[in-house]
């Protein structure tokens, strides 16, 4: 388990060395290995991972996000069966549905430490469980500001047109929002959108 303990810990970072520069505000923040990259996209590995996340459903994604984060903050808080303190990480992720109408499930997830990885404390809200983000590889679009409901749907808008222009394969059901900081970070700030690949990554040079 000690062995485990440690394979599990490689896939966070945990050196200053190691970060990412746009994961500044977190102690251990998730590990990728780039596989690719153009003017428009990246292709990233991801090992698989286990986070701590919760469903809300909402017809827009800050409506959710608020009512979820809240909900995952309180359990990372000491609202949990062992009553301890649990370290934020990042990024944190919104799992979204790709619906044209209607409301959708938003499934936010706050990535679990590197100590709480095998035995996370378990929640006492029935609402909040846990997920393992399988191995994969994603197509990423980053950009500054502010995660909100039009800043991501324009960024996945344009992300889904640049994969579709080179005739990528990716997962349409369902994409992902993606956060690095607090909101109490103004400037520089990063997110991103996610979808995953499907099949082998395209990943052409930028004309």
């Amino acid at each position: 388990r000690v062995y485990l303990a440690g394979l599990v810990g490689l896939v966070l970072i945990l050196t200053a060395e190691a970060r990412s520069h746009f994961c500044t505000e977190s102690k251990e923040c998730l590990l990728y290995d780039l596989v690719c990259k153009n003017d428009d996209y990246e292709v990233r590995h991801y090992d698989s991972v286990k986070w701590v996340s919760t469903d809300e459903e909402a017809y827009f994604m800050d409506k959710a996000t608020y009512t979820a984060f809240r909900r995952l903050f309180n359990y990372i808080t000491g609202s949990n069966k062992a009553g301890v303190n649990i370290d934020m990480t990042a990024p944190v992720t919104v799992k979204i549905e790709e619906k044209k109408w209607g409301s959708s499930v938003f499934t936010l997830s706050f990535l679990l430490p590197s100590t709480h990885q095998m035995t996370p404390p378990q929640p006492t809200d029935d609402k909040v469980y846990f997920t393992e983000m399988p191995d994969m590889k994603v197509y990423v679009r980053g950009y500054g500001g502010w995660m909100m409901s039009l800043t991501s749907s324009v960024n996945s808008m344009l992300l889904k047109r640049q994969l579709d222009k080179v005739q990528a394969t990716y997962n349409k059901d369902y994409h992902y929002a993606v956060g690095y900081d607090s909101p109490k970070k103004i400037l520089n700030r990063h997110n991103e959108v996610w979808y995953i690949v499907e099949g082998e990554p395209v990943c052409p040079t930028s004309s």
